[in-house]
C-alpha cells in the first residue's frame, strides 16, 4: 500500500516556519516570493560530484499487495543498479514482509544483499514519531530489526543505517533529542536526504495507470517524473551551493517503485548529466556538510539541506523552486479518495 505523505508545499512550509518558534534560533532566512518556474534545468556542474542512491519502503511499494508486481519491482531496479555498477542502500519496513507473502517478501530483501548492496532499517511500520512520541517510536524501530539484521549477519554485514519515515525526526524537540540518544546508543547513523524529487507521488499514479491499463498515461506519469527529477536534482546543486558555498555530496531519496525499476536507465542518464557519480551512503556522509548540526525541532519532515540552513543562517534559492506537476497532484489526490 502506498504511503500517504503530508501534502504541504515547500513555499507554503516557508511561511509556516518563518512565523514559527519551532527553531531554536532568532532569526531564520525568509524565503523569496515564488517567481515563474524555469522549464530548464541549470547548466551542470563543471566538476564531477558524489551522490548516494537510497531507496525507501523495501520490501516494495505499490498500490496493491500483489507479489509478482513486487518481485519484479525488485528484480528489475537491482538489474539496473548492477548494470551500471552503482551502490545502493535500501530502508526496510518490516511490518511489508508478511503481505502479500512472507518467504517471497524475505526473499527480496535477500536479493538486495545479494546483488552487493546494503540495507537500513525504516521502522517496523512506517510510523510518524510525532504520533507515536519518543518511547513508542524508538521500540518501532527496535521491532524493524530482527530479519534484516539476520540477513545482513549472513552476509557479513551490520545494521548501521536508519532514515526516519516521512523525514519527520521528532516534536517537539525533547521527543528528537530523546530519539536521537536511543539511535547513538544503539549504533545507528541517520540516513539524511538532501535530493528529495517527491517520486512517491509520481508513483502512485504510474500505479495507478498499469492497473487501468492506461498506456498513454503511464507513459505520461513516467515522462514528467524524469523531467522533474532533472529539474530538481538541479535545483539540490544551487541549493547546497548557496548554503555551502561548494558543491556537496548528495544523498537522494527514492522509493523502491515500479516507477523507479521502468525508468531506471533514464534516471542513470540524469545523474550523468547532472555529473553525479553514485558512490555508497558511508562515501557521502564524509562530506565535511554532514557533520552540520540540525536544529529543526518542526513536525513537517523537511529535508537536510533546508535544515542546514536554518543553522548556516543561509539562504537557499526558493524563487526556483518547483512543486510537482499540479496535473501529478490532482491524480494522486483521486488515487487516495479511490484507495478509502
Amino acid at each position: 500500500m502506498m504511503i500517504s505523505f503530508p501534502k504541504i508545499s515547500r513555499l507554503v512550509l516557508a511561511a509556516v516556519l518563518a512565523s514559527s518558534a519551532c527553531i531554536a534560533h532568532a532569526a531564520q532566512p525568509v524565503r523569496e516570493p515564488e517567481h515563474p518556474r524555469e522549464s530548464e534545468p541549470s547548466p551542470p556542474p563543471a566538476a564531477m560530484g558524489e551522490v548516494a542512491l537510497t531507496f525507501d519502503d523495501l520490501p516494495g511499494l505499490s498500490l496493491t499487495a500483489d507479489q509478482p508486481y513486487l518481485d519484479y519491482i525488485n528484480t528489475m531496479l537491482l538489474r539496473g543498479l548492477k548494470r551500471h555498477h552503482f551502490p545502493a542502500i535500501g530502508f526496510v519496513n518490516e511490518s511489508k514482509l508478511d503481505r502479500p507473502t512472507r518467504d517471497q517478501q524475505i526473499a527480496n530483501l535477500k536479493r538486495w544483499l545479494d546483488a552487493g548492496m546494503d540495507l537500513g532499517n525504516h521502522t517496523y511500520s512506517h510510523e510518524s514519531p510525532n504520533d507515536l512520541g519518543a518511547e513508542r517510536y524508538t521500540a518501532d524501530i527496535a521491532k524493524g530489526e530482527p530479519v534484516t539484521k539476520a540477513l545482513l549477519a549472513q552476509h557479513g554485514k551490520t545494521m548501521r543505517y536508519f532514515r526516519h519515515p516521512y523525514l519527520e525526526t521528532g516534536s517537539p524537540g525533547p521527543v528528537k533529542q530523546a530519539i536521537d540518544s536511543w539511535l547513538a546508543a544503539h549504533g545507528y547513523i541517520i540516513a539524511p536526504v538532501t535530493i528529495d524529487a517527491d517520486d512517491w507521488e509520481f508513483a502512485q499514479v504510474y500505479d495507478d495507470a498499469i492497473y487501468r491499463h492506461d498506456e498513454a498515461r503511464r507513459l505520461r506519469v513516467r515522462r514528467e517524473y524524469l523531467a522533474y527529477t532533472e529539474r530538481t536534482i538541479a535545483w539540490y546543486q544551487r541549493a547546497g551551493q548557496a548554503v555551502f558555498g561548494r558543491p556537496i555530496a548528495f544523498v537522494m531519496l527514492m522509493h523502491d517503485t515500479r516507477l523507479n525499476a521502468d525508468s531506471f536507465e533514464e534516471l542513470a542518464d540524469i545523474l550523468k548529466r547532472r555529473r553525479l557519480k553514485p558512490v555508497t551512503l558511508t562515501q557521502a556522509l564524509k562530506d565535511p556538510a554532514y557533520r552540520t548540526p540540525d536544529p529543526y525541532t518542526g513536525k513537517d519532515g523537511i529535508d537536510w539541506v533546508e535544515r542546514w540552513s536554518y543553522e548556516l543562517h543561509k539562504a537557499m534559492p526558493w524563487s526556483t523552486w518547483q512543486d510537482p506537476p499540479k496535473q501529478i497532484e490532482e491524480e494522486y489526490e483521486k488515487t487516495e479518495h479511490d484507495r478509502h
